[in-house]
């Protein structure tokens, strides 16, 4: 494993931001760390970049301790930070060559020429950081993140504030990286998770939630796909009686169309209800006009995972 984090837990002061937070990633492994503001992203990369230590817990990057081997760490770390920090006075290339020398990167000269290869700037090397669009920006201070071809990177909201456009290619860009490396992508953007990474972390009130590929959380959220039903008849019989057939948890309208009633069907975990649903509906003498199933979105899955307690989320 090249990420190793266990039992993490971290106090400012009696407030809690981390309780027994753990989670393994892999080489080529793109991991979503994904919660609500305040649930302790943040805090948790900060702890794997170095820049403070735990409470107590243990983390580990290529087998060195975060704490006691911070240097050895933070050498095969690549961070780029939600706010870059750039020197807007500086061309492209010679702030690249300042950071480099900063992290006494070995055969300089060539890490540059790759890093701004790789991060798709090259073709900017000689113009002003200042002059830059955000979206080189946030290019620029991912190709200081790529300095030294580092076989962690660990990204803070790298997409935030850019356009669709710059989105799209800034996710492309993410994926190409992979392979070799093991990514951490902090997000709030769902469909971010969705689009780029393989393994999702969710993190509540400061602690774990779930960990798992998006395909396997649909499963273990629901225990089946949701089905998607569309009957022409009266609506509150309709409800109740897609109510009453046995395995299914809730019944939520949606939008209909050609005069039908659509409703989105979860089951509860074990229990296959396309069967008994159609055979309710043809036993009400309603028309059924559709019948499919239809798996969780992240977005869904997220919100049940998050919204489960009250309380609010340490910073």
């Amino acid at each position: 494993m090249i990420i190793e984090v266990d039992n993490l837990t971290k106090y400012y002061g009696p407030k809690v931001a981390l309780q027994d937070v753990s989670f393994r990633a892999d080489r080529g492994d793109i991991l979503g760390l994904l919660g609500p503001n305040g649930a302790g992203k943040s805090t948790t990369m900060r702890i794997l970049t170095g820049y403070f230590p735990p409470t107590s817990g243990t983390a580990r990057i290529a087998g060195y301790d975060v704490v006691e081997d911070s240097l050895e760490v933070r050498r095969r770390i690549g961070y780029l930070p939600e706010s870059v920090p750039l020197y807007t006075d500086m061309t492209v290339s010679a702030y690249l060559d300042f950071v480099a020398r900063a992290k006494q990167v070995s055969q300089r000269s060539a890490s540059v020429e790759w890093a701004m290869d790789a991060a798709r700037v090259d073709h900017v090397a000689g113009t002003i950081i200042g002059r830059l669009s955000r979206g080189y920006r946030q290019r620029v201070g991912l190709a200081q993140a790529l300095l030294g071809d580092p076989e962690v990177l660990i990204l803070d909201e790298p997409t935030v504030g850019l356009d669709p456009n710059q989105i799209i290619e800034t996710r492309s860009l993410i994926k190409d990286l992979g392979g070799d490396r093991t990514i951490i992508l902090s997000t709030h953007i769902l469909p971010e998770v969705s689009m780029v990474c393989n393994k999702v972390v969710i993190i509540n009130r400061g602690a774990v939630v779930a960990v798992d590929t998006p395909e396997a959380l649909t499963r273990r959220v629901v225990g089946a796909d949701r089905v998607a039903i569309a009957v022409r008849g009266p609506a509150p019989e309709v409800e109740q009686c897609l109510l009453g057939v046995p395995g299914v948890r809730t019944v939520t309208p949606a939008a209909g169309s050609n005069g039908a009633l659509r409703y989105e069907v979860d089951a509860e975990p074990g229990f296959e209800v396309r069967e008994r649903l159609a055979a309710a509906v043809v036993q009400g003498g309603w028309g059924l006009q559709e019948l499919h199933g239809q798996s969780l979105s992240l977005e869904d899955i997220f919100r049940e995972l998050t919204t489960s307690e009250e309380g609010v989320p340490v910073a």
